[in-house]
């Protein structure tokens, strides 16, 4: 019984890590026409990243709590991002102002913001590993509740590895390194999946610590790196564009949320 589950697992995990290549889509657009969606992805990125922490990770750290302090865990992540995005821009800048850190300039030309990636990167690992962890106890219960797990999990993800490649994109890494650190943070979820098969009661008391800790670190990501970014093209037109894929973007995952809840 135990083999065919852990086969099963780790089938599905590995689908729901392909879905990371969803940004291969960018490899075909010229580099102007990456530049151009740019800012509407960032809003759609912020976005998304918002309404995962809100809708997702603190709803599901609450309802599996069990007296933990869910929000002292939230606001730790806000401040451990804080102090590792620092420590980060200090290690590239050395004196902590660096023109080359601030992302996409004001013509539109992408520039180098590693800490941001490096954040993202994190927070999405810890996502991920928990995704892992998710589908491989639901499979460890039910194998067509593994199904409609990882079918769920799926429908959660494209619209956030679509945020989460435009992070590293805004990030200033290439298309390529920006696809295959993407890939390998999506890797987490197999790590996820080994330690819920072989540890699952381990995995079950950390997990409200684990999802408070993602969402403050996407909160902190949204909130301190990407709509103060957004600020800086002031266009009422192009405002408006940037407004409306930020609600995209918070639909998207309140709907996933609500039809196909995991």
């Amino acid at each position: 019984m135990a083999l065919p589950a852990l086969l099963n697992i780790l089938i599905a995990v590995f689908i729901v890590s392909s879905i990371s290549f969803v940004g291969a889509l960018f490899l075909f657009l010229n580099v102007k026409k990456v530049e151009n969606m740019l800012y509407p992805l960032v809003s759609f990125a912020a976005g998304t990243m918002l309404a995962v922490a809100f809708f997702d990770l603190i709803p599901k750290a609450v309802e599996i709590a069990d007296g933990l302090p869910v929000f002292t865990f939230i606001f730790s992540g806000i401040v451990i991002f804080f102090v590792v995005e620092k420590l980060l821009y200090w290690y590239h800048c050395h004196n902590g102002r660096c023109e080359t850190h601030h992302g996409i300039n004001r013509k539109g030309h992408i520039q180098m913001v590693k800490p941001v990636a490096a954040l993202n990167l994190f927070g999405d690992g810890i996502h991920n590993f928990l995704d892992g962890a998710i589908i491989a106890a639901s499979f460890l219960v039910d194998t067509s509740l593994g199904i409609v797990t990882t079918f769920a999990v799926i429908l959660h993800e494209i619209p956030q590895e679509i945020g989460d490649f435009t992070v590293l994109i805004y990030s200033g890494l290439s298309r390529g390194k920006a696809l295959f650190f993407n890939f390998l943070s999506a890797l987490t979820a197999l790590l996820g999946a080994f330690v819920a098969f072989f540890f699952n009661e381990f995995v079950q008391m950390g997990e409200p610590i684990l999802l408070s800790f993602a969402a403050g670190g996407f909160i902190y990501i949204a909130a301190a790196d990407l709509i103060p970014e957004l600020h800086h093209d002031q266009k009422f037109p192009r405002s408006l564009i940037q407004l409306a894929w930020f609600a995209i973007g918070v639909v998207v995952i309140y709907l996933a949320n609500v039809y196909f809840a995991v």
